[in-house]
């Protein structure tokens, strides 16, 4: 009886993927007409820029016959919005902080301009379907510079004493180059590469599951099939495991698990099968947007604005309405001691799954048993401090590299990790095992021409909300000297390591700060200062975790969006979006896409003819 069970499934399974696999439904399609246009000139202007990126809540700036109210203003937030409002929506999106753009959002101090969370993006070669996403969202204004052949370098142990091995672009010149650096490895690279590229030919079931109907997921999560396909079967193996499977060398080890930090979890605690997405995201290579991260926020705005909608700044939200019926209707905003109140027929959050279901919601609907189900899955990801340099000089003067490092202490790095994350405040500023050192204005071709003579430096490592905890209620840039120090100690000890890597800084800077866990809670109003949302653990990469939440929630008309919805990083909260956006428009927008794309390709070929 149980064959004729799964046989039955899965034949239900495949007539769902071909319905799902049609495009159309309730609403016209974003992607109707190709809306690329010849990039215009980069726009530096700061009063013209401000227009765009800093438009302060008011409510006379609030439109009329809103279709949808987006909360927050994040990459996951404002892609929605501009994919709503090519469907010829009317959407208003609201942000907390002053500037637009959550972790996209760049600022400016001592004439310096800083990057806050866009560091390098994958798979934006000329002919992919996510370049292809971007720019029918930017309408082709946003452009993309390639980062070096060689874009990560991995240091283990001390930069000059210890080793350091290029990571390479290029499906087959990644592991060629690991070959080439670990010669008598090559059984072992073999598998990590057949491991990877198995992985990431399964990728699209995290859409799949998110997509199809709750109760065919819920089948096909019970069924046994999944557990065949090999996304589901690595997804429950962490990465250590896997890595000590394959090699004895420790060094080899931990190359083959270096990328974790851009999703925020210890290899022992890590999914193989995450790992794999984001290595299978920069095989092609990396890229940075030209202008800076600011202008991806630059060129989504206007879209939204074009058909009446508008995004503002300076807009907390203090909580969701709901109507007599229990539906999303509304949001509450704070402009100055008074409430506004906004109505909509669509609701969606891009302020994370713990902000929107714990702060934004009334306790009535918080207790709803499919929101608990998902509280009860979902974990704080890990805090994040960066510390931001200005320098005096040009990145030829100063030996600056377009390329990132990441450095580490030693070569065991879930050892590494887990002894600093354990340890107490005072122990981890002394012990800090990883850094991740990036060079904006190195990699971006417009640099010299905005900011010539200058340079910057961003560098990034975990710390433990915790270790921050007790200054939470004060006021930001006046929590007092005790905190101010234990930030330096930070600070410094970091500095001291950078110094070995780039050693000609050393007495060239001007301006140098320190982010903590709660300079994240306060900025981009992460509950502890996580840098990629709902911690991207073995048990949120399982089948019925991807299952469960959803972009519809148990909330009528209330949508999640962005990294917590699909997962971390610029390109999860572009896929966040368009999950979201497909469930509010009623029609597979990915479908939509592909057709587009096709279509373009077509009269491009018969243009050439």
């Amino acid at each position: 009886m149980w064959p004729y069970a799964v046989l039955f499934l899965a034949l239900l399974l495949l007539l769902l993927l071909a319905r799902l696999l049609r495009a159309g439904g309730g609403g016209p399609s974003p992607f109707a007409a190709d809306a690329r246009r010849p990039p215009a000139p980069l726009v530096t202007d700061k009063a013209a820029r401000r227009t765009v990126v800093k438009t302060v809540f008011s409510a006379d700036k609030v439109p009329e016959g809103l279709d949808a109210i987006v909360v927050g203003s994040g990459m996951g937030g404002l892609a929605a919005a501009g994919t709503l409002a090519k469907a010829g929506k009317r959407v208003l999106v609201l942000e907390q902080h002053g500037k637009l753009g959550g972790c996209c959002h760049t600022f400016t101090e001592k004439g310096f301009e800083f990057d806050t969370g866009i560091h390098y993006v994958g798979q934006m070669q000329e002919g992919s379907v996510t370049r292809f996403m971007v720019d029918q969202l930017t309408e082709g204004q946003l452009e993309w510079a390639r980062l070096p052949a060689v874009y990560d370098a991995v240091v283990l142990g001390e930069p000059g004493r210890g080793r350091t091995y290029r990571i390479h672009s290029g499906k087959e010149e990644y592991f060629q180059g690991l070959k080439e650096q670990f010669p008598g490895e090559e059984t072992a690279i073999d598998e990590f590469e057949r491991l990877v590229k198995s992985v990431g030919r399964g990728t699209v079931l995290v859409g799949v599951l998110k997509m199809i109907p709750r109760v065919v997921a819920t089948l096909l999560c019970r069924s046994g099939l999944l557990p065949r396909q090999p996304f589901c079967r690595l997804a429950s193996r962490s990465l250590k495991e896997v890595v000590e499977g394959l090699t004895a060398n420790q060094e080899l080890r931990a190359v083959f698990s270096y990328i974790f930090p851009t999703y925020g979890v210890v290899p022992s605690k890590a999914s193989f099968s995450m790992h794999s997405i984001l290595v299978n995201h920069f095989l092609h290579g990396a890229w940075y947007p030209k202008g800076g991260a600011g202008e991806i926020v630059f060129h989504t705005v206007p879209v939204i604005r074009k058909t009446g909608g508008n995004v503002l700044g300076k807009a907390p939200v203090q909580s969701i309405l709901l109507d007599s019926q229990g539906k999303a209707c509304g949001v509450s905003v704070k402009k100055g001691q008074d409430l506004v109140n906004i109505f909509a027929p669509i609701i969606i959050s891009d302020a994370g799954i713990f902000n929107t279901y714990e702060r934004l919601l009334p306790a009535e609907a918080r207790a709803l048993p499919e929101i608990q189900s998902q509280l009860r899955m979902a974990t704080h990801g890990e805090g994040g401090f960066t510390v931001f340099v200005g320098l005096n000089g040009s990145r030829e003067e100063l030996g600056l590299e377009p390329t990132n490092y990441f450095m580490y202490s030693g070569n065991d790095l879930d050892e590494i990790m887990n002894r600093y994350l354990a340890s107490s405040r005072e122990e981890a500023a002394k012990n800090i095992p990883l850094l991740f050192v990036t060079c904006p204005s190195a990699k971006d071709p417009t640099w010299e021409m905005r900011h010539p003579g200058k340079s910057t430096l961003a560098i990034v490592t975990f710390a433990k909300y915790e270790w921050f905890e007790e200054w939470k209620d004060k006021q930001v840039n006046k929590r007092g000297d005790d905190y101010e120090e234990l930030k330096k100690t930070f600070v410094d000890a970091i500095m001291q390591a950078v110094f070995k890597l780039y050693p000609r800084i050393e007495d060239r800077i001007e301006y140098i700060s320190g982010g903590t866990p709660l300079t994240n809670q306060h900025y981009i109003a992460s509950p502890k200062g996580e840098i990629y949302g709902m911690d991207h653990s073995i048990a949120r990469l399982q089948a019925k975790a991807i299952a469960t939440v959803r972009a519809q929630t148990a909330i009528p008309n209330l949508y999640l969006t962005g990294q917590d919805l699909c997962l971390g990083g610029f390109m999860g909260a572009l896929q966040g979006a368009f999950i979201c956006a497909s469930a509010v428009l009623k029609r597979n927008l990915y479908v939509d896409v592909v057709q587009l794309k096709k279509r373009t390709q077509a009269t491009n070929s018969k243009k050439r003819d």
